[in-house]
């Protein structure tokens, strides 16, 4: 986003995040808030809980600032902070409940998180920073590479590094942090985990407009209904298939297995008990940060769960419409025929016998073709010969080509684009069983000829790696004509 004066002018007037520090009432809120919802990790409170806590904070600031510090009741400052030209706290209301609720905005999460950045701290650690960034390119170099050998390399200087590092531990060297790195570490974690915790609210966010936008299209959409759940369910897709909604599916993997909550708890306790961190005095939930993490994303999916059923309904009811606007249609012809049965017409102006002809040539019909008799030939089989000749490893090297994947990727390819080539596609999406999946892709092209074009006149290479009898890594090629896929 580019930072030009017209830009800044934009956010001024219509961000939340802006609006709120710009606002004279900016230390109530950004306490208040950062007190209730944002250190507690709460995600949702009543109208009534939420208004009680607000006129506790009304009434012992009013006891140093005076009665006229602020009039309004807290009722009232809610209700204006959830307003459209706030936009500081969302409130709805639960499916089966005539109670109100509010949540934080991100907006407001990140104008609190703006504020708690402020405060000076101990000490600026830059090391860990860096070395996080390091592990981030070592990470995505290895994700990324393709050539065998190099991964190998890597491999095995990973692994030579590991067994040096084995042999100096068990010779006595064991290299331990010093006071300042475990610190500057440790900033760094509560940092990240406090991030993580702001990032669910805004993945909430992000789901709901999607819903929002959805509902707008479902109300306002005049063609066929096939069409508009077609339309749909590419939006649910596009979302869960973007890059928030893998890393979030990622996360939430990785979260939910116990063996690692199990570690998570152990790292904990371990590090808050190391006397270096402890003179840094950490909030205390940072003891279960994990649980936290847990709970918000079981918010968020509970959320997700929510928006589907709620979409679902609105669809039954547009459906139920529509079948309602047909009965009555079918009603209207019924009445009308039986109106006019007792007056037929005089005069029938022309009579249909059937509604089509039936053709019926005889060189269309088929020759008779006599049946094959099978005949079985009479051997004697040597069960232990056969058990010595026959090598039946070679049943155990069989591998099957998923073509419903192949087919999901090439839809999935085609949302964002409306023609592919097979060459670009395999420069995506890298084939990862050899000649047999090149197959499956050209089959796959076959059978769908209305949406598949082949180019003679231009042919492609396609390359993929594999290993030769023994063992090492070779690079195949085949050339083929261009063949294109269209939506």
């Amino acid at each position: 986003m580019p930072l030009d004066h017209a830009t800044l002018k934009t956010l001024r007037e219509r961000h939340p995040a802006w609006r709120l520090l710009a606002s004279a009432h900016a230390p109530l809120v950004a306490a208040f808030l950062h007190r209730t919802f944002v250190l507690p990790n709460v995600r949702t409170m009543s109208e009534a809980d939420l208004a009680e806590a607000l006129e506790d904070d009304l009434f012992a600031l009013r006891e140093q600032l005076g009665e006229d510090a602020y009039p309004k009741g807290a009722t009232e400052y809610l209700n204006d902070w959830a307003g459209t030209d706030k936009g500081w706290l969302r409130k709805f209301y639960k499916p089966g409940s005539d109670e109100a609720q509010f949540d934080l905005t991100p907006a407001t999460e990140k104008a609190i998180a703006w504020l708690v950045s402020l405060s000076d701290r101990p000490f600026v650690g830059t090391e860990s920073r860096l070395l996080t960034l390091f592990a981030l390119l070592e990470q995505i170099g290895a994700g990324t590479e393709i050539d065998p050998a190099r991964r190998l390399d890597d491999l095995r200087k990973k692994r030579d590094e590991i067994d040096a590092e084995i042999a100096r531990v068990r010779a006595g060297d064991v290299a331990l942090l010093d006071d300042t790195a475990v610190r500057d570490r440790f900033q760094q974690f509560q940092q990240l985990a406090r991030e993580l915790l702001s990032d669910f609210r805004e993945v909430e966010h992000n789901f709901r407009s999607l819903d929002r936008r959805v509902r707008e299209k479902v109300a306002l959409w005049e063609g066929a209904k096939g069409a508009l759940l077609d339309e749909i369910l590419g939006e649910r897709d596009a979302i869960g298939d973007s890059d928030q909604g893998r890393s979030f599916r990622a996360f939430w993997d990785f979260l939910m297995s116990s063996r690692r909550q199990e570690q998570l708890s152990e790292r904990l306790d371990q590090v808050l008990a190391l006397p270096a961190v402890a003179a840094l005095k950490p909030e205390p939930r940072m003891r279960r940060v994990h649980h936290d993490w847990l709970e918000a994303g079981e918010h968020t999916q509970r959320t997700v769960a929510q928006l589907s059923q709620q979409l679902r309904r609105f669809l039954d009811d547009r459906a139920f419409v529509e079948n309602r606007r047909i009965l009555e249609l079918l009603r209207g012809i019924e009445g009308k025929a039986l109106s006019l049965r007792g007056q037929p017409p005089p005069e029938a102006p022309m009579h249909l016998n059937e509604m089509s002809a039936d053709i019926a040539l005889s060189q269309e019909r088929p020759l008779f073709t006599p049946s094959r008799k099978v005949r079985l030939a009479d051997l004697a089989l040597d069960a232990a010969a056969t058990d010595e000749d026959i090598d039946t490893a070679r049943l155990f090297d069989q591998f099957v080509v998923d073509k419903e994947r192949l087919r999901a990727t090439l839809q999935q390819a085609l949302r964002s684009r409306s023609q592919l080539t097979l060459h670009e596609l395999l420069e995506a999406e890298p084939l990862s069983q050899g000649l047999a999946e090149l197959v499956a892709w050209l089959e796959l092209a076959h059978a769908d000829d209305a949406h598949t074009t082949v180019d003679d006149a231009v042919t492609e290479p396609v390359r993929w790696y594999t290993c030769d009898a023994q063992g090492e890594p070779v690079t195949r090629e085949a050339r083929l004509p261009r063949v294109i896929f269209s939506r």
